[in-house]
């Protein structure tokens, strides 16, 4: 029977038991198994525990004696471990430095210029050991190495193209000046080339400290985020730029003068970007201080020394200058100069030296016409000019990318006008009468709107149907010549060339591919149309132009080139966003309309044929034939050849037309099928057929243009071109990029 051990209960149980014995046995609980097994094996002698299972120790970290002077030696022992640095491989100074202590010993480099890869900018003269000896030691110079975290990712030409910009800001290549000019075509990196020059001269010189304090980025508007963007991520917050894209002026002042007070060698935000419409504005803040480095994205605009941006740039207090330009050479030879200038002020002469010495022989020396001396003397004053430039400038053309992007086919579509179009040209061709005009010598006014409205009426005659209604110079009567019941509110293809091709294209290509299609065209007009067109077809799209703010620009773009997005096509203002702008996300481009620089249609042509591109890409450029749009690419074709000899150096860049052909603009030839191939002379075609190779052995086209192939239907490899053949193309030109490296026939 279980009883209770309360002490209650055992103190009634002692008052009730007194007649018992005096001397009762304590009661003890039962013993638990374990307890009794232990002693049955004590008993037997036997003993069933594992041989492996070990007494329990208590531990600790106390010394076994508590005498004091022991205490005090052990506890000293622990604090006298010396720190270690937890970086892997880590071969800096171990020795104990206290806050604010001047660094004792040999200066060392910030990154170890012998590991495998390191991208060495400069590197100290080697001393005999007699002058090491000599030597004091706080001033002995250190390798200046580029951070590995950029030096892994950087391409060989990139890595040669930053050792060439830092040679040049610290003033290596040429003594006394610090300026370059970044001239590699587009899609090479120049962004990110410059930003690790600007990491680099932020952090470190062969003095043992950062050669700069500050930096600013100009760029156009539509470029300031994405300059932030790639600074964020090749740098991964190591550093805070400051980019200006918006904001009041009283806010805008604010940050700038706060960016320009910074000093110290750990400078907060020590990059700025800038567009230049905003530093132009603001000039007067930031000419108040010392900046160390000033680059210039897209510094063609500042061919023209005579405008506001040019000489507030220009005034600004900074020694080192970076001018990034793909194109370099625009249109002459002193927008050139003016570059050169800019960053390297003086190694041209003035001016009006410059235009004596080199611009005039240079120019008569490449006419057609020009005599056997004067082609001498300009040869000699051009490699003269390109000895004296190529010190401070780098070029390197988009041939290198054929290790790394796929093929790229550029062609040039020659398309017929329409039966409406073409009475409307003659029309106004005998009402304007603009030809007279520049045959008497004069360029005036209606002169260059008539350029505009010939121009206008290529793209589609839409464009200058409310001048014919107003019955404008050179259209008078001309609405009698639109079909009955014509509204703009629809777009009707059938009436444009251009248009009519341009339709195909895209109906071929959602048809049959999953490919993304880029529309530029340099008038806001033909971007109306092109919407209406999208409408009437069911296509998605975007539009990019100058009305949209700059930061939704780069919010349009991210989601255009995310492979999941539904948008079939992107339509650009060359002029809004023509420059910079990584549309990837489109192998397709159509050049719908030619600009008068070939700059700016080069720029629009590279936006999809970039780093990061996957697919074979295809340009399409749409000229119509016989009009003033061949006059246009003829006088491109002009430019591109004073530009490949002075730039890329080319050899034997033939002189396909006279200036006085060039004046040829207002003209219209209805007989051929190009009239731009009738005047480069093509050996390769005879009776307007491809013949491979050319009858007189040779190997000869175009070098200017560097069409390779001159195609009629039969020769026409484009599948999406051969569906708009019959309706309106009359003849291509096209470029396989690098098919030689890839092995295209």
């Amino acid at each position: 029977q279980r009883r209770s051990l309360a002490p209650s209960q055992l103190a009634k149980r002692k008052a009730g038991d007194e007649d018992e014995e005096e001397e009762e046995e304590d009661w003890h609980p039962p013993a638990s198994r374990k307890r009794q097994k232990a002693a049955s094996e004590t008993e037997s002698g036997e003993c069933y525990r594992s041989p492996f299972r070990k007494p329990l120790a208590q531990l600790t970290n106390r010394p076994h004696c508590l005498d004091s002077s022991q205490h005090e030696a052990f506890i000293r022992s622990i604090l006298s471990k010396p720190f270690k640095v937890p970086i892997p491989n880590y071969k800096g100074p171990l020795g104990l430095r206290s806050l604010g202590v001047k660094r004792a010993g040999v200066r060392s480099p910030l990154h170890d210029p012998f590991e495998e890869g390191a991208l060495v900018l400069y590197e100290p003269p080697v001393l005999s050991a007699h002058d090491q000896l000599k030597i004091d030691k706080d001033k002995a110079p250190v390798h200046v190495v580029v951070d590995p975290v950029l030096s892994r990712v950087l391409r060989p030409h990139q890595r040669e193209g930053v050792k060439f910009l830092w040679d040049c800001v610290t003033s290596r290549r040429i003594p006394g000046s610090h300026g370059c000019i970044m001239a590699d075509e587009m899609g090479l990196g120049k962004t990110l080339q410059c930003i690790t020059l600007m990491w680099t001269l932020l952090r470190q010189s062969p003095d043992c400290k950062p050669e700069i304090e500050k930096a600013v980025v100009v760029s156009p508007s539509s470029l300031v985020r994405n300059w932030y963007n790639e600074v964020e991520k090749w740098l991964g917050g190591r550093i805070q730029p400051l980019a200006i894209d918006g904001g009041s002026k009283e806010e805008i002042d604010r940050k700038l003068v706060g960016f320009m007070n910074q000093r110290g060698l750990r400078v907060p935000s020590p990059i700025l970007i800038i567009s230049y419409e905003t530093f132009r504005l603001h000039a007067e803040v930031l000419q108040k201080g010392s900046v160390g480095l000033v680059i210039c994205d897209e510094g063609h605009r500042l061919k023209n020394s005579e405008n506001q941006t040019y000489q507030a740039l220009n005034s600004l207090n900074t020694p080192r200058r970076v001018l990034i330009s793909g194109t370099p050479i625009q249109n002459d030879l002193l927008e050139y100069f003016s570059l050169v200038h800019f960053v390297n002020s003086g190694i041209l002469g003035t001016a009006q030296e410059f235009k004596r010495h080199f611009e005039m022989p240079i120019l008569k020396g490449r006419d057609a016409d020009a005599s056997e001396a004067e082609r001498h003397k300009g040869e000699e004053r051009l490699k003269e000019l390109i000895s004296i430039v190529n010190r401070c400038l780098i070029r390197r053309t988009s041939d290198i990318l054929s290790k790394y992007l796929p093929v790229k086919i550029e062609q040039v579509v020659c398309c017929r006008l329409t039966p409406l179009q073409t009475e409307l040209y003659k029309n106004f061709l005998k009402q304007a009468k603009p030809v007279e005009e520049l045959k008497e010598g004069k360029i005036s006014v209606s002169s260059l709107s008539s350029i505009t409205s010939l121009k206008k009426l290529c793209n589609h005659p839409a464009l200058i149907y409310d001048k014919c209604v107003e019955e404008e110079e050179g259209f008078m009567g001309a609405l009698d010549l639109f079909p009955a019941g014509y509204s703009t509110k629809s777009v009707e293809p059938q009436l444009s060339g251009k248009m009519l091709v341009l339709d195909y294209i895209l109906a071929v290509t959602k048809s049959t591919s999953n490919d993304k299609v880029v529309l530029v065209s340099n008038y806001t007009q033909t971007l109306d149309l092109f919407e209406k067109l999208c409408r009437n077809r069911r296509y998605l799209y975007v539009r990019l132009d100058g009305t949209m703010s700059i930061k939704k620009r780069a919010k349009i773009v991210e989601r255009f080139n995310s492979p999941s997005s539904p948008e079939f096509i992107f339509m650009l203002s060359s002029k809004a966003g023509g420059c910079g702008l990584n549309l990837i996300g489109a192998n397709r481009l159509v050049m719908f309309d030619p600009d008068w620089n070939p700059a700016n249609d080069e720029q629009a042509m590279a936006r999809v044929w970039r780093d990061g591109q996957k697919k074979m890409c295809y340009i399409y450029r749409l000229l119509s034939t016989g009009t003033i749009e061949e006059k246009i690419f003829q006088r491109q074709t002009h430019k591109k050849a004073l530009s490949s000899c002075v730039v890329d150096e080319e050899q034997d860049v033939e002189r396909h037309f006279s200036l006085g052909e060039l004046k040829e603009l207002f003209t219209l030839n209805e007989t051929t099928t190009s009239d731009t191939h009738d005047k480069i002379k093509c050996r390769r075609c005879v009776n307007g057929h491809q013949v491979r190779p050319p009858p007189d052995g040779s190997d000869c086209t175009s070098d200017v243009s560097q069409w390779q192939h001159c195609a009629d239907k039969r020769g026409l490899q484009d599948s999406v071109l051969k569906a708009a053949w019959d309706a309106a193309v009359t003849f291509t030109f096209h470029h396989h990029s690098h098919e030689e490296q890839r092995g295209i026939p």
